[in-house]
């Protein structure tokens, strides 16, 4: 029993940067994508379907930052870049470093949902009382509109959570994750079995 408390412990701690890895090697969950450039170029919109990205922000329980989406949400075609902005603010006396994660809802969409520029992943550290607006440009693959799963799905999120980290790692968590949420709250997305 105190091996399985061990090895859960352990991958707790490893959780974040093995998700990061994953996400770097493979481009899934939304990780920016290097070398895309060629397929930007080419990408074809998809004037036949709207989508609306709403945006959601929160922090782990031990983040002190104020950090928010600008904008609620934004109208975007399959095929188009669009550019998002999220707002973030140290309001202690002392610098401190964060690393941000992200989500995008509904699960099934994330396949689709390419970050060509973000701050996931990356330490950011921002100096006392330092509010600094952190971009993200993106773009839905057309071939969002292929996939019959998702044929009523016209609602995205693209959600943000920072965690706080020490000495270039990431907050230990031995406790359950405990969030912090900001505005805009969200509602969850039904997907339409078909």
């Amino acid at each position: 029993m105190a091996s399985v408390a061990v090895a859960m412990f352990g991958a707790s701690f490893a959780a974040v940067p093995l998700y990061r890895l994953y996400c770097q090697v493979t481009g899934k969950g939304g990780q920016a994508i290097k070398d895309e450039d060629n397929k930007i170029v080419d990408m074809k919109k998809d004037e036949s379907r709207l989508i609306t990205v709403r945006f959601n922000a929160g922090t782990h329980s031990s983040m002190d930052w104020n950090f928010r989406p600008v904008q609620n949400e934004i109208k975007v075609h399959p095929g188009e870049t669009a550019l998002a902005f999220y707002r973030v603010k140290n309001p202690l006396d002392e610098p401190a470093i964060g690393v941000a994660t992200y989500t995008v809802l509904p699960y099934e969409a994330g396949e689709y949902f390419n970050k060509i520029q973000c701050f996931c992943f990356e330490e950011q550290m921002l100096q006392p009382h330092e509010d600094v607006f952190m971009p993200v440009l993106f773009y839905i693959d057309p071939e969002y509109s292929k996939d019959a799963q998702l044929a009523s799905v016209n609602d995205l999120v693209l959600s943000y959570t920072f965690f706080r980290s020490k000495d270039g790692e990431i907050l230990e968590l031995d406790e359950p994750i405990e969030l912090k949420k900001h505005e805009p709250q969200v509602k969850p997305l039904k997907i339409k079995a078909t």
